[in-house]
């Protein structure tokens, strides 16, 4: 059965919530220590996790990079807070999701859905490596290298460099990419992809990849 980890101190949402997905069979287990919360995740060994940003002792932001850092599961956060710096901050720091309350249970459902899928196809992909202009992304170990120096990328990383280096010196459209990452076009707002990309170029330019190795075209997509 597939269990999902819920991090919310609101009771009756956190209740809510489980009670929505149990209907849909998956198993909810929820975190009642949030300073400890990195550690409860990785000890309850989750398919996904839905977490909240403002949580007494602890902020939902911490706790993605923590877990991040030990494990490739995919966190959604679902919270109130419909700031677009806290949204870039979240995905930043590895979220594959974010959300806002109140949420639709239909949208929501959607969402883990087809983070769940993801997550099984990264698992199923015909692994390899792929070099183009210097820079190798090798999807088996989920990293990129460059002049001798690797770095180590999260699910959507991945999944976006792949797509373009795939298909070199095709321009690849940004509906596309949205279909790659989230297996939909529908309540994807199209920031989310923006800043996906934005954080691949950040990691490229730490390797010292060329400056135009990932171009946009503006009004068409990306490609490399």
């Amino acid at each position: 059965m597939t269990k999902i980890a819920i991090i919310e101190d609101d009771t009756t949402l956190r209740n809510e919530l489980a009670h929505i997905l149990e209907l849909q069979d998956f198993l909810c287990v929820a975190c009642d220590d949030f300073v400890d919360a990195d550690h409860w995740l990785v000890s309850e060994v989750p398919d996904c996790v839905i977490v909240d940003l403002g949580l007494p002792g602890n902020d939902g932001l911490s706790i993605c990079r923590a877990f991040r850092a030990q494990s490739q599961v995919p966190i959604m956060v679902l919270t109130a807070s419909d700031s677009e710096f806290d949204e870039i901050m979240a995905m930043g720091l590895g979220a594959d999701d974010y959300l806002t309350k109140p949420y639709r249970p239909a949208v929501l459902l959607a969402h883990l859905q087809a983070a769940l899928r993801r997550a099984g196809q990264n698992s199923q992909v015909s692994y390899r490596a792929i070099v183009h202009r210097g820079v190798e992304f090798n999807s088996a170990k989920g990293t990129v290298s460059f002049g001798g120096r690797t770095i180590e990328l999260s699910r959507n990383e991945q999944r976006i460099l792949d797509v373009l280096m795939s298909s070199p010196g095709q321009i690849v459209t940004r509906q596309e990419l949205i279909c790659k990452l989230w297996d939909t076009d529908d309540f994807i707002d199209d920031n989310t992809l923006t800043v996906n990309v934005n954080r691949v170029r950040k990691q490229l330019a730490a390797l010292g990849a060329p400056d135009d190795f990932l171009q946009t075209k503006r009004g068409q997509g990306y490609l490399v």
